[in-house]
């Protein structure tokens, strides 16, 4: 389940910080694409549901099979539409926010998109080595944001994608920074998930960490952590987190 996003959420005010906390807080996503020939919706719009992890410069992620339809007609044509619908929760939903990212699908080995995907989406580590399942980056070309009636954007890429060009010692730390999270401070990021993101239950944990913020996990529920501040180091995140966690407890 992914929460609604509220003008609350929105502290950064610019569209593309905006647009990115609405992708960086989404674990599903609609995708567009183009009917193949050959195919049952040969020339026609195709819509169907994906599970999307990001990397820490927010580019979606996805992990699809060869047999259904969605990536063959990426083969056939990879240009994508991605919509991300932060307003579930809502009770007026078209006052919430939304983004339609426009971009290419293409297929990648790297490490990045395999961990961050699996992270985000452990239970996909049953099929993710199947010889037919295989992991794709979206190449964001354009977005279009509607964050409320009357809010409405397009951007560019530079204004979407979040340049980690010097956070490359918190990227490479990552998966450090969230096992010792889950290890040795369980009870901070229970406290993140209860205390300041409202959310409920036991079993919370950490999944990823950007310069952006943290995001969280339990069961089929996510939730996205904010910093008040950037962090580009292991070190900068570590104040971050813990700035978060007295803001917690002091709740």
């Amino acid at each position: 389940m992914v929460a609604a996003m509220t003008d609350a959420d929105q502290r950064p005010q610019d569209p593309g910080s905006i647009a990115r906390a609405v992708l960086r807080r989404a674990d599903r996503a609609a995708l567009a694409t183009s009917g193949a020939a050959g195919g049952s919706a040969a020339g026609e719009p195709y819509a169907s549901l994906v599970l999307v992890a990001c990397l820490p410069d927010a580019s979606p992620v996805l992990l699809i099979s060869r047999l259904a339809d969605h990536t063959r007609n990426i083969e056939a044509d990879p240009r994508v539409s991605l919509l991300f619908d932060g307003t579930a929760g809502l009770d007026e939903p078209l006052t919430g926010a939304r983004v339609s990212v426009q971009g290419i699908a293409r297929r990648s080995e790297a490490p990045a998109c395999r961990a961050r995907f699996l992270a985000r989406h452990p239970g996909a580590a049953r099929y993710a080595g199947f010889a037919d399942f295989g992991f794709f980056a979206i190449e964001m070309r354009a977005a279009h944001l509607v964050a409320g009636f009357g809010r409405i954007h397009w951007m560019d890429a530079a204004a979407l994608r979040h340049d980690v060009a010097d956070a490359a010692e918190l990227v490479a730390a990552e998966a450090e920074i969230v096992a010792h999270m889950n290890a040795d401070h369980a009870d901070a990021v229970q406290l993140y998930a209860t205390r300041l993101l409202g959310r409920s239950g036991d079993g919370w944990l950490m999944t990823g960490v950007d310069p952006e913020g943290a995001d969280l996990r339990r069961g089929g529920e996510v939730a996205r952590l904010d910093f008040d501040r950037r962090a580009t180091t292991a070190e900068a995140a570590r104040v971050e987190l813990v700035r978060l966690v007295k803001r917690a407890r002091a709740a």
